[in-house]
């Protein structure tokens, strides 16, 4: 039996011996990335390998494919021509055995899919985009969802994704706002391990777990100008401090791969920076995974950030400074083999790369068990679990930012109800970006759900788009006028759009039932790649409203958008406001649960709201020195950070502390008691913040080290508790290393950052006992 194909050594034994069996241009083959949707024609049914993929499996092989599975514009791959679940896990598997089968080796493929809020492909369950799911701040429910995210994706041979995001938001107007957690790096940062756990399960052999890639390392979010990929203006200790920490927390977990971002810090690419890459991500942090590029960076490195003569020397960069394999291939794929033969590149840099995609690959199984179950993949893909966990998630990250006189919840004994917008009846649009074509069926739109909740009188439930998301046309004005004027109470659904164009056409402004156009229609102002100068509704959304409100009837807005929308007209006049994100596939009767109080929203920010774009940044950890005013205006956010009201009311008290005074490496115990003193069921999110009162290096006024979503019955109450020690008291110190120093520090705890009880916790010199 040959090494690497025997089971009972280990996954770096096999994978040595298979490295020392390989010729040069296999192993550059491992570390190519190529577009998977390309390596096959789907006809009749079946599918036909091309020509091209042959050819390169025969010429040294693939190590890897991206987005087999991927369905959107970009791949022109639609729910005509895509593959259903068990046709796709059938055609991975086509594709796998003619790679195994092929080629001298026998090496298996990688499989890399995008999974940010459920696997890019169709038919698989549609979650709630990441904003919604931090929104949630339930750990244990995102780690169920991204549990499921793996089964469904490894059912069909898809081994690992490239999620979780782990940027750090500044700046809202940045289109990729949405596949984010929020401004705040100790919430994602326990989201992170949480997706690190979920993803890959026990053991990455499993056949419901997938290998995790953390993205994008590292600044992302902080781009200049909210502008994609654009230059990040960033101190050493800030970013040693907030960006970097959700990274260097997953990784503690075990992610096992991670994935450079596009942007340049303080001159220097991330593909390129042997800082990052190698002295914190190898040498400090200890990470032996694999470090895979953003599609297209490194030759962004030539070509963009112009800190290489050419493509070659952009390649040689890119795998000297650690990257172990690049999506697309373009780069390494043409210039690696010749960079060795002429002496500019060392073979054993690519060997060392080479090993860390093999390691990857025994450690998932794949030489052992390469193969999809097609039949496993039609049952769970899409299951009714999945969808019913989708719901959840959207249920509970869904914010109330207003309820003015109690308008909600309605009722469902008497009234008509016009639902109003252009998000009110568009399945696609509150899917969010990175999603898949999913059959109509697939998605329950808002319109959707309230009918479902007054099934049995249909009559009550009028209906009206109004207007587009971006389009300037009132021609729907009147229609939904006069719908408004007939109901009781209307629900604007309006927000933004991340759908790509999929062709569908769009909505008649008359009729509001869809209809296809010459050309297709889109939408689209929020998504990768669509930053915005401002946070304001796109087109006549807002007039629309204000017409609306005119007929004197309650005004329930629920925005349905990827980034914080800033209208002070609408925060002013509306009488309640729900916002949404984009939820997801069960979006629709989401809402309609919280809109009638079968769900009391629990969901809170996770990032700030400004009162106007020009506030920004607004994000709440920031400095006590960042100023307290403007000419026109405060500094203060409209709705600030971990903000969100529910159907009942929740008390906090008996703040305590206990030790009041601890030595450096000691810890005391927190604990408030927390009331439900309302008339109904609730969940509250009780969060902690912590200020160092006087410090060496200038810190935040304060920031979240703790949270706890509790529910409480009418009445009832229960101490929360919190442990505050060295990891909640540290920060990166004058010599950049972490530190706690002795002196004062105030413990925040309550409903959202502005709105706390405190108590004072000292850290002391000496170690004499505590008080």
């Amino acid at each position: 039996m040959v090494i690497y194909k025997d089971r009972s050594y280990s996954d770096s034994e096999r994978a040595q011996h298979l490295l020392s069996l390989m010729t040069l241009e296999e192993k550059i083959g491992q570390l190519v990335q190529p577009f998977g949707w390309q390596v096959y024609e789907h006809k009749d049914g079946r599918i036909e390998l091309t020509e091209a993929f042959k050819k390169q499996v025969a010429n040294g092989g693939i190590g890897s494919l991206y987005g087999v599975l991927r369905a959107d514009p970009w791949t022109g791959v639609t729910l005509e021509s895509g593959l259903s679940p068990e046709a796709g896990a059938a055609a991975v598997n086509e594709i796998q055995r003619y790679a195994i089968e092929h080629s001298r080796l026998g090496i298996p493929i990688l499989i890399g899919e995008e999974c940010s809020h459920g696997h890019m492909a169709i038919g698989a369950t549609v979650f709630p985009v990441p904003l919604t799911l931090g929104s949630t701040w339930n750990v244990e429910l995102y780690r169920e969802m991204c549990r499921a995210v793996a089964r469904e994706t490894r059912s069909q041979g898809g081994a690992a994704t490239y999620s979780p995001v782990l940027d750090v938001v500044r700046d809202p107007r940045w289109g990729r706002t949405e596949e984010c957690f929020g401004e705040d790096a100790y919430l994602i940062s326990e989201l992170a391990v949480a997706s690190v756990e979920g993803l890959q399960g026990q053991s990455l052999d499993q056949e419901d777990s997938v290998a995790a890639t953390l993205k994008h390392f590292v600044g992302y979010g902080s781009s200049e100008g909210g502008r994609n990929a654009g230059p990040v203006h960033m101190g050493k200790r800030e970013l040693l401090e907030v960006d970097l920490l959700p990274f260097k927390k997953a990784v503690k977990a075990g992610a096992a791969s991670i994935m450079p971002a596009y942007n340049e810090i303080d001159g220097i690419p991330c593909t390129t920076n042997h800082e990052l890459l190698q002295d914190i991500l190898r040498t400090e942090w200890g990470f032996e995974g694999m470090v895979i590029t953003d599609c297209g960076a490194i030759d962004m490195v030539a070509a963009g950030h112009d800190t290489a003569e050419n493509g070659m020397d952009a390649a040689v960069q890119a795998i000297r400074a650690g990257i172990d394999m690049e999506m697309s291939g373009e780069m390494f794929g043409h210039h690696l083999l010749e960079a060795v033969r002429q002496g500019k590149l060392d073979e054993a840099i690519v060997d060392a790369a080479v090993r860390r995609v093999l390691d990857l690959k025994f450690k998932l199984g794949l030489f052992d068990a390469p193969y999809a179950d097609p039949e496993r993949a039609a049952r769970v893909i899409g299951c009714e679990e999945h969808v019913n966990l989708a719901r959840r998630l959207a249920e509970e990250g869904i914010i109330l930012l207003k309820n003015e006189a109690q308008v909600l919840p309605l009722s469902k004994k008497s009234g008509r109800i016009a639902v109003i917008g252009p998000n009110a009846d568009m399945g696609y649009n509150q899917l969010g970006d990175y999603t898949s074509p999913q059959p109509a069926t697939n998605v329950t739109t808002v319109l959707g759900g309230i009918r479902s909740k007054l099934s049995a009188e249909p009559e009550r439930v009028l209906y009206a788009p109004g207007c587009r998301i971006k389009d300037e046309s009132r021609e729907g004005f009147d229609n939904a006028l006069e719908m408004a004027g007939q109901a009781d109470t209307v629900v604007m659904v309006v927000g933004g759009s991340s759908a790509r164009d999929f062709g569908e056409g769009t909505i008649d402004l008359k009729t509001g039932a869809s209809k296809v156009t010459e050309h297709s229609w889109s939408d689209m102002d929020c998504g990768e790649g669509i930053d915005r100068m401002s946070l304001e509704l796109s087109g006549v959304q807002l007039e629309l409203i204000q017409e609306v409100y005119k007929l004197g009837k309650p005004v329930i807005v629920v925005y349905i958008n990827g980034r914080p929308i800033a209208e002070p007209w609408i925060e002013d006049h509306a009488h309640a406001i729900l916002e949404a994100w984009y939820p997801g596939q069960e979006g629709g009767h989401a809402i309609a649960d919280i809109l009638f109080g079968d769900v009391n929203p629990s969901g809170r920010l996770t990032i700030s709201v400004p009162k106007h774009v020009g506030q920004l940044p607004v994000y709440y950890h920031g400095k006590r020195s960042r100023g307290k005013r403007y000419l026109e205006d405060d500094s203060q956010p409209r709705y600030p950070f971990g903000y969100g009201l529910s159907y009942t009311e929740f008390s906090y008290s008996n703040l305590t502390v206990e030790p009041r005074t601890i030595p450096a490496d000691g810890e005391a115990t927190v604990r408030v008691e927390v009331a439900n003193v309302g008339d109904r069921e609730g969940a509250e999110v009780v969060q902690m913040y912590i200020s160092d009162v006087v410090s060496a290096v200038t810190r935040p006024a304060r920031e979240l080290k703790g949270f706890r979503k509790i529910k409480l019955a009418p009445g009832e109450s229960r101490t929360v508790e919190f442990t505050v020690g060295a990891e909640q008291l540290q920060y990166i110190g004058q010599d950049y290393k972490l530190i706690v120093e002795p002196g004062q520090f105030r413990i925040l705890v309550g409903r959202h950052v502005n709105d706390t009880l405190s108590a004072d916790l000292w850290v002391r010199e000496d170690e004499a006992d505590t008080d």
